[in-house]
């Protein structure tokens, strides 16, 4: 199992890698952080140099679930432009092409229809109510975004991961 994070920076340590690193997966953090904590240029450098990465780790077929970390939020940028670093049309050329039996999961908001399309199932999560609204900071080991992550992303590889990350129902696993 290979996690990739595309806007989480490896300047950071971050409660999932934490977890997952004690799992013994494989993470690896490739963004530059926040879109307004560095310069358009930063991050389309790390943009890229994480989906060169995604792709080939995708096509050498090594590993049987892959998961791409906020790339939707990456395919939304709009604050510069991203597409000859993180083309949308080579994202989904690649999901097309995965090994028989891999399984991707891409996560993050604002999925561009696209992938919606190309995708066996599509969860949407979403707050009913967070401690946020009410002005409270984050609480250590409780933040909602990453508890749901552990939960969907460590313990289901363990037990539904292929029921909730298969893309393109026309493979076989």
């Amino acid at each position: 199992m290979l996690a990739i994070q595309f806007i989480k920076s490896p300047q950071r340590s971050y409660g999932e890698q934490i977890a997952l690193q004690k799992l013994g997966v494989e993470i690896v953090q490739t963004g530059a952080g926040f879109t307004w904590t560095k310069t358009p240029e930063e991050h389309r450098e790390a943009l890229r140099q994480g989906w060169a990465l995604a792709r080939e780790r995708i096509l050498r077929g090594k590993e049987k679930l892959i998961i791409l970390d906020e790339i939707n939020n990456a395919l939304a940028i709009d604050r510069f432009p991203i597409d000859d670093v993180l083309p949308l049309q080579e994202v989904l050329e690649t999901i097309s092409r995965r090994p028989q039996g891999m399984h991707l999961v891409l996560t993050g908001r604002d999925a561009h229809p696209d992938i919606i399309a190309a995708a066996d199932l599509v969860t949407e999560m979403k707050a009913v109510k967070h401690y946020y609204d009410e002005g409270a900071t984050a609480v250590m080991g409780l933040n909602c975004s990453r508890l749901c992550w552990i939960l969907y992303r460590i313990s289901a590889p363990f037990c539904c991961i292929p029921l909730l990350s298969r893309i393109s129902s026309n493979r076989t696993s």
